[in-house]
This record gives structure tokens, sequence and C-alpha cells, in this order.
């Protein structure tokens, strides 16, 4: 099998994995906070990959850090936006990344396609029907996921780039995985560890007690996601990527909702009304149809 058919079967494999991650993640987000999910499954990440940082340049070290900086925010958007909406409801907006390349083109000014126009239509209608409930209703965790999609969206461009230059793309991935670790520990030790004068001790053994009690309940979920979806699934992403354009990886992507959906009904047992239907299935017309254009050769970077 050629290389890029096998690139085409990797990426193909993850998003389906990933589709698993979101009633993973939102089982969870009962008991833990995203802050503590993230840090969780990407020191365990880290660990299996720290071997690959061993002897690895400072170029591959910097693409990796500044690539895991950004994935940092997309799974902490992700994943707070999840704690205060479905899983599914989740994934499909958090789908529109795809539509983030072409808004780059026209935020620096260039001349719509006619494809893009319809996919922007396709996806602003599935919106509103996935939000529809008698009236148009979007939340705060709606606002999150949009963030998420953004920041995927600008980290699938990158690491179009980043995964070309890389001498050792374990090595990448080992340092961006570990970058999310970090990002996400320093964010929890910034924001969310109970400080104060007087309540603190107190406060610190209850905290430190209430989050151990929560790993401890879904340590299985958090092997699953840190080994299987975050070690195995972003290096066999970032070897995918490495061998297909980002328009190929976006439009593999745009199924991931599709497969989240399907997962949230047998693990959570998530419906979604007709309306929710609709709207999920205009989403994804509108992914697919960002994508279409004419061929280019794999290492155009501009966005389109």
């Amino acid at each position: 099998m050629p290389n890029h058919a096998r690139a085409i079967a990797a990426l193909l494999m993850v998003t389906l994995v990933w589709g698993t991650t979101f009633p993973a993640m939102k089982d969870m987000t009962n008991i833990l906070s995203a802050n503590w999910i993230v840090v969780s499954r990407f020191t365990l990440a880290s660990v299996i990959l720290l071997p690959f940082l061993w002897g690895a340049g400072w170029a591959d070290c910097r693409r990796g850090a500044l690539s895991g900086v950004l994935l940092f925010f997309c799974y902490l958007f992700q994943v707070e936006g999840l704690a205060l909406t479905s899983s599914n409801r989740n994934a499909f907006v958090c789908g529109l990344n795809v539509l983030v390349p072409p808004l780059l083109g026209l935020a620096m000014g260039r001349r719509p396609e006619p494809r893009i126009v319809a996919a922007l239509a396709l996806a602003l209608a599935g919106l509103f029907a996935l939000c529809w409930d008698g009236a148009f209703i979007w939340g705060r965790g709606d606002t999150l996921a949009l963030l998420a999609a953004l920041c995927f969206g600008l980290y699938i461009k990158l690491m179009e780039t980043q995964t070309r230059k890389a001498d050792r793309l374990m090595s990448l991935t080992a340092a961006q995985v570990l970058t999310v670790a970090l990002c996400a520990g320093l964010w929890i030790a910034l924001r969310e560890v109970p400080r104060g004068p007087i309540a603190a001790p107190q406060d610190m053994g209850d905290y430190w007690e209430y989050v151990w009690q929560g790993l401890l309940q879904y340590r299985w979920n958090l092997i699953y996601l840190g080994v299987v979806a975050t070690a195995a699934i972003i290096s066999l992403q970032t070897w995918g990527q490495s061998r297909a354009s980002a328009n190929e990886a976006a439009v593999i992507y745009a199924f991931e909702p599709g497969c989240a959906a399907i997962f949230g009904y047998l693990w959570l047992g998530e419906t979604l009304a007709w309306t929710g239907v609709l709207g999920a299935l205009l989403m994804i017309s509108g992914m697919i149809a960002s994508q279409w254009s004419v061929p280019r050769p794999p290492t155009a970077l501009a966005p389109e």
C-alpha cells in the first residue's frame, strides 16, 4: 500500500478513536474539572513518549512545544464546553474546525469561492437546527466548543507545516504531548488549586482528596484516554499528517462528530432530536463542501 493511502487509513483510525473520547470525557466531567482531565491524560501519554525526547534536536522540540501550546487550548476549550452540554452537540460544534483554513483566506481579503459560501451557509443552517429547541438556544458550552474548533483548525494547519520540517516525528510528538501536560499543570496551579492564608490548609487537603478519588473512580477512562487516545493516536496523527495535506485531513476529521454521536449513544445513551439530526447532517455537509477544491501539491501551505 502506498504511503499516501496508509496515511489516509491512519487518519481514518484517528477520527474513529477521537469519536470515542467525547463520551469518555463527558462521563468524567461530573467529578473532575477539564484541567484535571487534560493534565491526567497528557501526563500519562508523556511518560510513555518520554524516551523519544532522548537525543531530540532543538528544532523538533521547539516545533513540538509550539504545536503543544495550541493543542492545550484546543482541549481546554473542548472539555470545558463538554461539561456544559451533551457530548454529541459538543462534537458537532467542535467539528466546525474544518472551516477555519478557508476562513483564514477570507480574513486575508481573498474573494470567497462558491464552495466556501455554500459550506458556510450549510454550517450556519446546521448550527441553527442543532441549537433549535422551540427557540434558538446558544449556551456558554457552545461558545467554548466554537473556540475549540477555531484552535483546532489552526492546529491542523500548523501541523501540516511542522510535520514536514521535523527531523524525527516521534520527537516532535513527544515534545508536543509534554507541552500540553505542562501547560495544563501550570493552568491548574494558577487557576484551580485553593489558595488563601486562612482556609488554605483545610481546603487544600479536601481538594487533593477529592481529586484523588475522582482519578481513582475514572482510572480506566484515563488509561484509555492517555495510552490509546493520546500517546498512540497523536503519534499516528502526526505520521498521517506528514504524508497527507491539511485539506485531506480536514475532510476525514469532518466525520469525527458522527463517530462521537454514535459512541455517545452507545456509551451514554445520548440521542438527537430530529432537528439535531438535520443540523448534524447539514454541518457535516458543510465541512465536506469546504474542502472541495482543485487538487494541489501537498506542499501548498497557504490558507485557502
